[in-house]
């Protein structure tokens, strides 16, 4: 198999838990935005539609390889912010997943998102 479609792979897999997280907020963004007021998160509801748009957008744009290490970088913050805000000290098998989830964008924006992408047609 190519490292294209290795890459290519590894983009939606990556992106699939971002998509399956993110729709259903589309219906359900006031009970999560309660969630983050409620752990002390500033103007919640805006954050709850920044991470609905980081979650969706960017999922689908790992998945077409569209601005593929900026979209990473975005998903390296977004991991490391919520294992430490959403999961450290009491969920560390989460906390680590977040981190583990993190090094799998690093890896990513190291060796591109391959030929199968909008970006390489660019």
């Amino acid at each position: 198999m190519s490292n294209d479609v290795l890459l290519l792979i590894g983009r939606v897999l990556l992106s699939i838990m971002f998509l399956a997280s993110g729709i259903p907020l589309l219906t359900g963004s006031a009970g999560f935005a309660g969630y983050l007021g409620s752990v002390g998160i500033p103007a919640p509801m805006l954050v709850t539609w920044l991470i609905i748009a980081l979650k969706v957008l960017g999922g689908i744009a790992l998945i077409v390889g569209f601005q593929t290490r900026l979209v990473s970088w975005a998903f390296i913050a977004f991991c490391v912010a919520t294992a430490f805000i959403g999961h450290y000290p009491a969920e560390m098998t989460v906390f680590w997943k977040n981190i583990a989830v993190a090094g799998g964008f690093l890896a990513l924006i190291a060796a591109g998102p391959g030929a199968l992408s909008v970006d390489a047609r660019r």
